[in-house]
């Protein structure tokens, strides 16, 4: 479904991906894993379009994706929620929502349904939300376009670990529904918990992929080697 190949992209004069390669197939959940500054941010951002790679390809059912618009990535049918969720902390929780929604399966009703929290607070304007609400705000809205392919950058980044749950079985919710999810996550436990394969960067380089059951098998060893601080 998804497919980079020999991706190099740079910021300024730095390169940041070298020739990263990686698949997410169709209702797969795919782990990005890495330390911080291993390119992980920028390898989703390469695939919308947000910083344009200077080589390599990005296909999206086929199509390729290298030097098309943002808004024809999401059109496309990939939503990409950023690590610093990006919401209009002015506008009502229901109003982020809105300007969001596009037709499909996933309604305002249907997002309520999966985020209570959110119906409860659908007047309060974004910015008055806790972190954790935040966040579900973000994975909401990013829903709501109906996307065929969802690109989460940590999601549970410095959540407590009751919202961190919350947020788990969100994604576990979200993967039953055959969304394919490319997640990059520090959290090596919700990664092992979800994900049906993984890749592990390190400065720009994919130096690990296996499935689930290898990784299960690898986890010490790539653990000490690439993700350990």
């Amino acid at each position: 479904m998804l497919k980079l190949t020999d991706v190099h992209a740079y910021y300024g004069k730095s390169h940041i991906l070298e020739g990263v390669s990686l698949s997410v197939g169709r209702g797969e959940l795919v782990s990005l894993l890495g330390r911080n500054g291993a390119g992980k941010t920028t390898t989703l951002r390469s695939i919308v379009g947000v910083l344009r790679p200077v080589s390599g390809s990005v296909t999206f059912e086929g199509r390729e994706l290298i030097g098309r618009e943002i808004y024809e990535t999401a059109r496309a049918g990939i939503s990409l929620v950023p690590e610093h969720r990006g919401i209009f902390s002015m506008l009502s929780v229901e109003e982020n929502l809105s300007v969001a929604a596009r037709p499909g399966d996933w309604t305002l009703k249907k997002i309520y349904g999966l985020f209570p929290v959110l119906y409860e607070r659908r007047n309060n304007g974004g910015g008055a939300l806790s972190g954790g609400e935040q966040q579900m705000l973000s994975i909401a809205r990013g829903l709501l376009t109906n996307p065929k392919m969802l690109l989460l950058d940590e999601p549970t980044e410095g959540l407590a670990p009751v919202i961190v749950e919350d947020i788990v079985k969100v994604l576990v919710t979200i993967k039953q529904t055959g969304i394919a999810v490319l997640l990059v996550e520090q959290n090596l436990l919700i990664c092992e918990k979800l994900a049906d394969r993984h890749y592990v960067l390190e400065e720009g380089r994919i130096v690990y992929s296996g499935s689930a059951e290898d990784f299960a098998r690898d986890r010490d060893n790539v653990r000490d080697r690439y993700l350990a601080v």
